[in-house]
């Protein structure tokens, strides 16, 4: 498919999961370049020669985006080698569960920081440039975990800031040609729900009307729609992506 032609894109928490899925999409819909972002260079750099066998198209960079000054760096690298960016995915997350009688600052504030200051910080590397251009599509892995789970306060608030920075940005850019949208997986086999407690899994399942999890191909299919201009007139929406489980 060619709808994401000379498209330039930035993923980041590309390693592997949702955030490799979603690479693999935007190639596979023509995007010109997809540039991986991940702390994990090596499971990043095997990913990639996994999913781009030429070596053209996808460019690995180790970033931890939750550091202003290393984010800054890495899209100024990004801006000299491409000359722009026209897809912004911020998929990076983390969770440190716990009950919150028992919740760590540590834990509070990894999980913030990986999860809500790092898209405020890759926005803040293109939304200027985006404007300049008048065009862009930002796109936000948030979780149906924003509307509350036990045991997951840092990391609901973290999910549920992401779709307010989303409508917010939304609201701001909307009238320079730039959508920014947000989508809510829920249960998704990926290496991060995996770990999860069988019963809790299961329950989640149980729950579920499409009685299953998700697969990271799924949730990458949406992400394409609101990359494309297939989505040019869908601008603050948050899409759950959860075969029901909410409704």
């Amino acid at each position: 498919m060619t709808k994401l032609l000379n498209k330039v894109a930035v993923v980041t928490g590309a390693a592997q999961g949702i955030g490799a899925a979603i690479v693999e999409r935007l190639l596979e819909d023509g995007a010109s370049s997809v540039v991986a972002l991940d702390i994990n260079q090596e499971q990043l750099e095997q990913t990639v020669k996994e999913l781009d066998t030429g070596g053209k198209k996808v460019i690995p960079m180790k970033c931890n985006i939750a550091d202003r000054n290393e984010v800054n760096e890495v899209f100024s690298k990004i801006y000299e080698t491409l000359g722009k960016v026209d897809i912004l995915v911020n998929n990076a997350g983390i969770t440190r569960d716990a009950m919150f009688h028992k919740m760590t600052e540590d834990q509070w504030d990894a999980v913030i920081s990986v999860n809500l200051t790092s898209v405020y910080n890759c926005c803040q590397a293109v939304v200027a440039k985006m404007r300049k251009q008048e065009y862009g599509k930002i796109v936000n892995l948030s979780s149906t975990s924003a509307w509350g789970n036990a045991g997951q306060v840092n990391y609901s608030a973290s999910k549920a800031g992401m779709i307010g920075l989303t409508k917010s940005l939304a609201k701001e850019l909307g009238n320079k040609n730039i959508t920014v949208n947000a989508i809510a997986p829920g249960l998704i086999d990926t290496e991060m729900t995996r770990v999860m407690p069988e019963p809790m899994k299961s329950m989640a399942i149980m729950l579920c009307p499409a009685a299953r999890a998700g697969n990271p191909s799924e949730v990458a299919s949406v992400v394409s729609f609101l990359a494309s201009d297939d989505s040019s007139f869908v601008n603050g929406e948050c899409i759950k992506v959860c075969g029901g489980f909410l409704m």
